[in-house]
């Protein structure tokens, strides 16, 4: 005998006429459950949640059930129900089939467990794997026109304390740019790029960006 668990949801917005809501749920379930001789064993229910994630108390206790197989299979009336995001649908499949367990939403003939249920979760899981390359597509194109307009990506990478203070004082005590990144090359220090060689064009840029206060220091003591 298959034992089923009943996944209901009615997010905040439903909260005020969630009664029908859930009755209408819980009753379609029940209705499945006597039709195919299921035993459900628990009816979880996730109140004032919404579908944009798993990120639900009732449905995670749910899977955790499912993974300890005290129940085989996971039933919804709707899979909106169960996820609004067709990549969650996606990976809930994927642990399904990991799990050995089931997955059922009634509305759309989604049912792992027969034939034409497992391709019509199958037709969704691809439009979700669509979905997934849409979006990688979409950030790919997003970061080539910054690259292209000249936008520096990435973590800002910043020169250590220590050696822009080197830098400072020794501007200030009268060496030249040259003089001084010699000396950072000849002491092996690495450029905020991580090179091993420094540039007199560098060791400008590293006055520039210092903090004022630095800045004021060495234009006074120049």
């Amino acid at each position: 005998m298959t034992d089923a668990i009943g996944s209901l949801r009615v997010s905040t917005e439903e909260q005020a006429d969630s009664r029908a809501g859930r009755d209408a749920q819980r009753a379609a379930i029940l209705a499945e459950a006597q039709r195919r001789g299921w035993r459900l064993v628990e009816m979880i229910e996730d109140a004032g949640f919404s579908g944009k994630d798993m990120n639900r108390p009732g449905i995670v206790a749910a899977l955790d059930a499912l993974k300890r197989h005290r129940a085989d299979t996971l039933v919804v009336s709707k899979l909106d129900r169960l996820s609004r995001s067709m990549l969650d649908f996606a990976a809930l499949m994927d642990r399904a089939a990991k799990e050995h367990w089931a997955l059922v939403a009634l509305d759309l003939g989604v049912d792992t467990t027969t034939p034409a249920g497992e391709m019509m979760a199958n037709v969704l899981a691809t439009f979700a794997q669509f979905e997934r390359r849409l979006i990688g597509q979409r950030t790919r194109d997003a970061l080539a026109a910054k690259r292209a307009s000249g936008t520096r990506l990435g973590r800002p990478r910043t020169m250590p304390a220590p050696v822009l203070a080197r830098i400072c004082a020794e501007r200030a005590a009268g060496r030249t740019l040259g003089a001084i990144a010699d000396g950072l090359s000849s002491d092996a220090i690495p450029t905020v790029h991580g090179g091993s060689r420094w540039y007199a064009s560098t060791v400008r840029k590293a006055l520039m960006g210092a903090p004022e206060t630095l800045q004021a220091q060495v234009r006074a003591l120049e």
